[in-house]
């Protein structure tokens, strides 16, 4: 669930087909999001779960694994 709906939200905002992002998928190096496309998806994510993500936390998010393991641990 968690994994389907990051997904989501990532391809609305990358343009990107869903069959391009798995957990190893690195949102910068392999999907060319720059920093501007993180803080837009981060804060897509934190309207999603309702929930925030503290700046620290989100310099080591890099693939979407951490995504959804930081948001399954915090929930």
């Amino acid at each position: 669930m968690v994994f389907e709906k990051v997904r989501e939200i990532l391809c609305d905002q990358l343009d990107i087909d869903p069959e391009e992002v798995t957990l190893d998928t690195n949102i910068i190096d392999d999907l060319g999001a720059d920093s501007l496309d993180l803080v837009d998806f981060v804060m897509s994510l934190e309207d999603e779960f309702d929930q925030e993500i503290p700046d620290e936390d989100i310099e080591s998010i890099r693939t979407i694994g951490d995504i959804v393991s930081y948001i399954e641990n915090s929930l």
